[in-house]
């Protein structure tokens, strides 16, 4: 039995020189949509070489040369969508998108898409886009940030990104996107259901609800299945017409006149009129999801059939035909052409190197260093102006909350790309008044209050990142991240992996986070687990214990973002946000000094903080562990046992030299980690030390102090499964006191 590919392919053929055609109902010449003959055929090429590429890559599989079915067979309208736009409009694609990265190839002299592309698919060291690392549909030159098996998670970054078009206006960064650019993102009809992309649509709707300006195109690239779940018919049309906020298109994407056509118009509305475009092209999936993907099993015969003989390829040949373009042997012989053109350059990709070592694979995670951004200079006088509502209390000690809020002010009027939002952080100046006067300051342009919606929160951090901003994004609460974490882990993280390091979209996610707070508002806002972004490659981990770190740690975070592209999060101890003392009511030994920029000491990205020099017992901790450590210490010192305290500061990736040389002689080290036993740092750091000991005598006795596997209860039982000072104090006496000999790890 013939097999579809194969099949496909010589159907083609045979209905070109026959001239058995599909039908349609849009009744459009070229000229009709300001199109000529000699643009018709061009983009009859491109889904031909979509098309071309999409059979010869399963081929390829069979010879173990191809890593990547998923194609764009029946979205080669896309390549229409493509001609309509600019090709300086960023675009964040859907897989199927080949026809269309093809289509805006031509508008930029120089480009190889057939050789790039089966680069991809063989997974060569010198795919231009990844490097080998996936197969992925993007360019840096043609404005297509790649995206990996796309299910709705770039559709929030596509919001912020048009947001920051409308930014661009207004507040200056060196951006990318021109000023009066549009961006587009296309996904398919199942899709559209995920959560993720609803976020998208309501973010994007609720700002135009309220006349933002959002220049942006979602194209719904509708097939009608979603792998083999059919989308109920009309489901899609009744979903989004009508929506608040929206201007609805429909398209016929078999029908690349009436697409161009509806494109121009989207296109229109986007670029003069700053409006959310929702475009819905009706098309069809052809060849399954994938080459793996055995359709007939939920499929009829029938079925697969009929929508095969709505092939969009024989829909634009009968176009030419009418239009008297080419003629039937003319589309044959430019379809055999490509054929043969695709299969000769297969041969060469094939043969081209692979990436064969980690240290290859791994080189993207992190972006190349990058020059530093400029910051502005502040006079003495303009910082007085600043700080004019706080004079008084600049000579004074104050707490955490109060110094990340000084901070800020320093930051944001020295860095003038960057962008502070969240919930409540605009006129409520946030929960515990971090980002209070932000919004007097600079205004509502750069402090802006989000709708509560996490997801699209990360995803305009990411879409500004695009555009030359420096997002200062807010996460009220921890464990408000994890319905949104696949925005860091998926998108933001993943970016200058997947692309080579030539897009990146640096950040500085502040959370409010961890434990000890007095037993209020439960798991919710007392989460200690902070094990999600541990494993996420590249990304960085900051978490102050005191307001004196906590300023210069932002500082080095924001520059970390600025020079080197990083994307940081800042995870603020909710806990220790107000505390002041430190053993007694009115010692004042938890507030600190504010050092304005120019008289600060900075601390680097990865040094701890040292306390003490004691050799009896090292500590080793962080946030609330830190300060319950420190607390602990006095009461250790009066029963003799001198005690040295590391505080890790920066949690991903963590200094491993630098804990080594910390701890190097020290016979007693306690983990003191205030997350749970499982999963927690603290196994991450026993493991180090014991991998780093040349053999069991040198081994120090190592333990930790952990909270309980649970979750944070209500009110005063929350104390009874976190950490505490008479724990530290017990369990460091009596590793001190211990008979020789006598070791134990974890």
């Amino acid at each position: 039995m013939q097999d579809r590919n194969a099949r496909l392919d010589q159907q083609f053929i045979d209905a070109v020189v026959n001239q058995t055609f599909p039908t349609s109902a849009i009744n459009l010449t070229a000229s009709d949509v300001g199109l000529s003959k000699e643009q018709l055929i061009d983009l009859f090429e491109s889904q031909v070489m979509s098309r071309h590429l999409d059979l010869r890559s399963r081929l390829m599989q069979k010879d173990g040369n191809s890593f990547y079915t998923i194609g764009s067979a029946g979205h080669e309208g896309n390549a229409a969508v493509a001609l309509a736009m600019r090709p300086t409009d960023m675009a964040f694609l859907h897989y199927r998108s080949g026809a269309f990265v093809i289509q805006r190839s031509k508008q930029k002299p120089g480009q190889t898409p057939l050789y790039d592309m089966l680069l991809s698919f063989s997974a060569s060291a010198e795919d231009p886009v990844s490097g080998g690392r996936h197969k992925v549909l993007g360019s840096k030159d043609l404005f297509i940030p790649p995206q990996t098996s796309t299910i709705a998670s770039h559709l929030p970054k596509a919001v912020g990104a048009a947001f920051s078009v409308t930014l661009s206006r207004k507040v200056p960064a060196p951006y990318v996107i021109p000023q009066d650019g549009v961006v587009l993102c296309n996904f398919g009809d199942a899709s559209a259901n995920h959560s993720t992309a609803q976020g998208a649509f309501n973010a994007a709707a609720w700002a135009a609800f309220q006349s933002v300006p959002l220049p942006i195109v979602f194209l719904c690239e509708d097939n009608g299945i979603g792998i083999s779940t059919a989308t109920p018919k009309g489901w899609i049309q009744a979903n989004f017409e009508g929506r608040a906020g929206l201007e609805y298109i429909q398209c016929d994407g078999l029908n690349v006149l009436d697409t161009y056509n509806k494109t121009v118009l989207a296109m229109h509305l986007a670029r003069k009129h700053h409006k959310p475009v929702f475009l819905h092209m009706r098309t069809v999936r052809l060849l399954g999801h994938a080459g793996s993907d055995a359709e007939f099993v939920y499929r009829s015969e029938e079925q697969i059939n009929d929508i095969e003989a709505q092939d969009p390829l024989l829909h634009t040949a009968r176009l030419l035909i009418e239009a008297q373009a080419l003629s039937a042997n003319e589309i044959v012989a430019l379809y055999q052409d490509v054929a043969s053109r695709v299969e000769r350059i297969s041969v060469e990709a094939a043969k081209r190197p692979r990436l064969n070592n980690a240290a290859e694979v791994k080189r993207s995670l992190i972006p190349d260093r990058y020059q530093p951004a400029s910051a502005v200079a502040i006079s003495s006088e303009q910082r007085n102006v600043l700080f004019s509502h706080e004079k008084h209390n600049l000579p004074k000690k104050q707490h955490m909350a109060k110094l990340l809020n000084w901070a800020l002010l320093d930051i944001m009027a020295s860095y003038e790309n960057t962008v502070l939002f969240g919930e409540d952080v605009g006129r409520k100046g946030g929960v515990y008044n971090v980002t209070t006067k932000l919004l007097d300051k600079f205004g509502p342009r750069r402090v802006i209050d989000t709708l509560l919606d996490e997801q699209s929160i990360l995803g305009m951090a990411i879409g500004l990142a695009h555009n030359g901003y420096i997002p200062i994004p807010e996460i009220q609460f921890l464990a408000y991240v994890h319905n949104a974490e696949d925005q860091i882990r998926g998108e933001a993280a993943t970016l200058p992996f997947f692309s080579n390091g030539q897009f990146t979209n640096p950040m500085v996610i502040r959370i409010a986070g961890l434990a000890y707070q007095r037993g209020f508002g439960g798991h919710f806002h007392n989460d200690n687990s902070f094990a999600v972004f541990r494993d996420i490659p590249g990304v960085i981990l900051a978490c102050p214990s005191n307001g004196a770190d906590a300023v210069e740690m932002m500082r080095t975070s924001v520059r970390l973002a600025q020079e080197q592209q990083r994307v940081v999060i800042f995870l603020e101890p909710i806990a220790l946000y107000m505390k002041k003392d430190l053993h007694e009511e009115g010692d004042n030994l938890w507030s600190f000094d504010y050092a304005p920029p120019d008289q600060a000491t900075p601390i680097e990205f990865g040094e701890p903080g040292v306390y003490g020099e004691g050799d009896d017992l090292c500590i080793i901790t962080y946030g609330n562990g830190y300060y319950l450590s420190r607390q602990a210490e006095k009461t250790l010192a009066e029963k003799g046992v001198k005690t040295t305290i590391i505080d890790l500061r920066w949690l991903a990736p963590l200094n491993e030299s630098a804990i080594l040389k910390q701890i190097k002689g020290q016979r007693n080290i306690l983990i003191v980690d205030e997350c749970r036993k499982t999963g927690s740092i603290s196994e991450a750091i026993t493991t180090l030390i014991v991998e780093s000991s040349a053999d069991t005598a040198t081994l120090p006795d190592v333990q930790r102090i952990t909270a309980e596997d649970c979750f944070i209860p209500l009110g005063t039982a929350c104390y009874e499964v976190l950490p505490k000072v008479e724990h530290i104090v017990e369990r460091g006496i009596a590793m001190t006191t211990k008979r020789p000999g006598l070791r134990s790890v974890g």
